[in-house]
């Protein structure tokens, strides 16, 4: 029983933040396709708009670091955690923030 705990621990994270990683990467594909993806009119609002996703996996990683140091979660997790969620929401801030209006995301 222990043995089937463990290797569930160990997948888990690696089945959930794959399934994040796959439904965002088809999300923009079909937007792409559809022609929706966001797009600035001035370049530095499309430079904020294409590193959101980066900057939210960084983020992530740099909380599950500081979640590990207080807690007793296993690094190894944490880090699987934490940049597949900062991913995830990295891509709720892309679709809200592409659609602000250009006065507003200045």
């Amino acid at each position: 029983m222990s043995l089937a705990l463990e290797i569930a621990r160990i997948v888990l994270p690696l089945i959930v933040v794959g399934g994040i990683g796959v439904f965002v990467i088809l999300r923009m594909k079909y937007k792409s396709k559809q022609g929706t993806l966001g797009k600035k009119q001035s370049k530095s609002a499309q430079n904020v708009l294409d590193s959101l996703i980066p900057f939210g996996m960084i983020v992530g990683c740099a909380i599950a670091v500081l979640i590990n140091l207080f807690t007793s979660i296993p690094l190894l997790s944490t880090l699987t955690w934490g940049p597949g969620i900062g991913f995830l929401l990295g891509y709720v801030a892309y679709e809200i923030y592409s659609k602000m209006d250009e006065s507003h995301s200045q």
